[in-house]
């Protein structure tokens, strides 16, 4: 089921957000006991990126009864996107629109971590990097060509020559030192990664492309997959097993959850 505000959506509901796409979201996997990690991040997330887009406060407490009730007679694990945007957004007028209304949507979580990526360095940087917001034609372009290539994602390298993010992923590395690096560049602080700071020893540093191929191992994250090894950049194979993934990957399983 999708809902707006806590009803059934329709289609005159969804239209200016898809002849549009302005909006902002972030997704959530809900786990087996109902809780989620990182919800805390994920409803801070929400309220700072209505702010940019909209100018306008949201009311977090809402935001959690509209998703129990969306996620009522759901299967568990799931992912639930919480999608904030306003129905009477209109091409002409962008600032006019300044009362976002809350869709949520569920859909089935997949096994995590999934199997080793392999990614293709695309040049590309979305626009408004900080925020999650709706409009993921670049990114998903992006996607669309690694994949016609025979990678599974885009890894995005910026114009300065350093790489910042992936498709809809946080990307970071390994050193030889067994160091965690995440790259210092323009990217959407995830929820993940977030949460991964917190619990395990890294450092922030610009990494090139061709440092990144160089890492003794490299990693995806986002609330989906977790901790996903990453196998190969363009033509550079990187070791699928490493102590420290593993590490990592026991780590953000042993976050607890909170309740929503």
């Amino acid at each position: 089921m999708v809902t707006l505000d806590g009803k059934p959506v329709s289609a005159d509901d969804l239209l200016p957000l898809a002849l549009t796409n302005v909006g902002h979201f972030t997704s959530m996997r809900v786990d087996a006991d109902g809780t989620v990690r990182g919800l805390s991040l994920h409803m801070e997330r929400l309220v700072r990126d209505c702010g940019i887009v909209y100018g306008a406060d949201l009311d977090t407490g809402r935001v959690r009864d509209y998703v129990r009730q969306g996620l009522h007679g759901q299967d568990t694990p799931c992912v639930v996107r919480v999608t904030v945007y306003d129905p009477k957004v209109e091409m002409a007028h962008p600032a006019n629109a300044d009362e976002p209304h809350v869709l949520v949507s569920v859909r089935g979580a997949g096994a995590m971590p999934p199997r080793p990526l392999r990614a293709m360095s695309v040049p590309y940087e979305r626009d408004l990097p900080e925020v999650k917001h709706a409009g993921l034609f670049g990114a998903l372009h992006a996607r669309r060509a690694a994949q016609l290539a025979g990678f599974d994602d885009a890894l995005f390298v910026g114009p300065d020559g350093f790489v910042s993010e992936g498709g809809t992923w946080n990307v970071g590395f390994v050193d030889h030192d067994g160091t965690v690096v995440w790259p210092q560049a323009p990217v959407l602080p995830g929820v993940t990664m977030a949460l991964l700071q917190q619990h395990a020893e890294h450092r922030v540093a610009p990494v090139t492309l061709e440092q990144a191929k160089g890492m003794a191992a490299g990693f995806a994250t986002n609330t989906s997959i977790g901790v996903r090894a990453l196998e190969a950049i363009d033509e550079a194979e990187l070791p699928a097993e490493h102590a420290v993934l593993s590490q990592l990957q026991q780590t953000y399983l042993s976050i607890p959850g909170e309740t929503l």
